[in-house]
């Protein structure tokens, strides 16, 4: 019977590591759902509030969905999504990535984007192309969904916007 026990025990051992194993794969993907693109470049300041905590942007950092981009004066940030569109916003610009949902293989998902002030130039990429009813981008005045590929746009400034 001992080796029916052992064989019990290491049966439930290789169940619970692979149990434990398949929770980290989800973990791991859910996290990896969050991550919408990179930032590309940077010149002079700008920042990424995140949950409520403000950090520094720097090149090569990543972008989540929810996550809002604040940039300085004289300043601007690149962004590339993982679709590859492409998002410039400059100086004294605050834009909140509401919502990216992105298929790689299907090319399809949803983009939607607020700019609560400054301006934002947009390269559109695979979502926009496979999916234009679900690229979205808005501003304090108006919604704007994409036709094109390449378009610019200017929220102004307003006093205590952020």
């Amino acid at each position: 019977m001992r080796n029916g026990t052992a064989s019990t025990r290491n049966f439930t051992l290789a169940c619970t590591a692979l149990a434990a194993a398949g929770l980290l794969a989800v973990g791991g993907s859910a996290l990896a759902s969050d991550e919408a693109g990179t930032i590309k470049t940077l010149k002079g300041t700008a920042s990424v509030e995140r949950g409520g905590q403000i950090t520094p942007a720097a090149v090569g950092g990543k972008v989540l969905v929810s996550d809002r981009i604040l940039t300085g004066p004289e300043s601007s940030i690149g962004i590339t999504l993982r679709d590859n569109t492409l998002l410039s916003a400059g100086a004294n610009s605050t834009l909140v990535l509401n919502r990216f949902a992105f298929d790689s293989t299907t090319h399809t998902g949803a983009l939607d984007a607020t700019v609560k002030r400054g301006t934002l130039a947009v390269v559109s990429g695979k979502i926009a192309k496979a999916s234009p009813d679900n690229v979205i981008f808005n501003t304090p005045s108006v919604a704007l969904g994409v036709r094109g590929t390449e378009f610019i746009i200017d929220a102004g400034q307003r006093d205590g916007d952020k």
